[in-house]
């Protein structure tokens, strides 16, 4: 009895090995060691996170963790540009091995990919006419105020959930419905608290009233294809490892703690 006991014990041992060795097979971060190459979906256009500059180069936070990370493993860089609207689309379809593109982790977007630990968090604010300064986002949602927000993200979905009286315009890009409220068209733009505090520096100051408390939590994270834990266990120790060897800190104070890159892009 004992015997057989034993030699199914080792049965089992065996077919748990062999269910690791093909799950690590099939694993996504297998690929990339084997390609030799991170292939890297975003979409240049979110400051600081990820944008184009002058000379056409995208560059940004994510980018710069995104060199890390491939660094870490051993093989080149790609980046992928894609649009927002198909870019979970795009994972799933292979164009690309992960998404790093300021994705907020929504229970949406979980059920269709799998989120490595957040690596940020950032919340909506407000960027308005100089008339509300002082104001809150209540004072805007009245029928006769326009409220504009970028389409598909996570400042349209804050922004539908909280103004129920205000008109609601969207815009294909953070940069065109800031643009609207600066250029005295809408009322206010919600969007992203980095992008909102680089935009009111660079150009609203004086002009737009900046309520920059923040109206929702927002973790952001890396997005990859679900049934991958290999590559999501690599993510999430590739992110301990550089929060706390001083590798993410350089790189946040050059994105988000200095303006010398704007020069770049502006």
């Amino acid at each position: 009895m004992k015997k057989v006991l034993v030699a199914l014990l080792l049965m089992l041992g065996i077919h748990a090995m062999a269910d690791d060795i093909s799950l690590w097979q099939k694993s996504t971060l297998n690929s990339i060691v084997q390609k030799g190459e991170l292939r890297v979906g975003l979409e240049p256009g979110y400051m600081p996170f990820e944008m184009k500059d002058k000379k056409g180069h995208i560059i940004g936070f994510d980018v710069d963790m995104a060199r890390a990370m491939a660094k870490a493993m051993g093989v080149k860089l790609v980046l992928v540009p894609t649009a927002w609207d198909g870019i979970i689309a795009g994972l799933l379809a292979g164009k690309y091995d992960i998404i790093m593109s300021g994705m907020t982790i929504t229970q949406e977007r979980n059920l269709k990919v799998n989120f490595a630990k957040p690596y940020i968090s950032v919340g909506q604010t407000i960027l308005a006419n100089l008339k509300f300064k002082g104001k809150t986002w209540q004072d805007l949602d009245k029928p006769e105020y326009t409220i504009v927000t970028k389409l598909g993200v996570t400042g349209e979905i804050a922004t539908r959930k909280m103004f129920k009286h205000a008109k609601i315009r969207t815009f294909e890009t953070e940069a065109d419905a800031a643009q609207e409220v600066l250029n005295g068209r809408a009322d206010a733009f919600v969007y992203d608290k980095p992008f909102n505090a680089i935009f009111y520096a660079a150009k609203g100051k004086g002009k737009l009233a900046y309520l920059d408390k923040d109206l929702t939590y927002e973790p952001l994270g890396w997005a990859i294809k679900k049934g991958d834990p290999d590559f999501l266990n690599w993510l999430d120790n590739f992110l301990n490892q550089v929060k706390n060897d001083g590798l993410y800190k350089k790189i946040y104070d050059k994105w988000f703690n200095s303006t010398a890159w704007q020069k770049k892009v502006m």
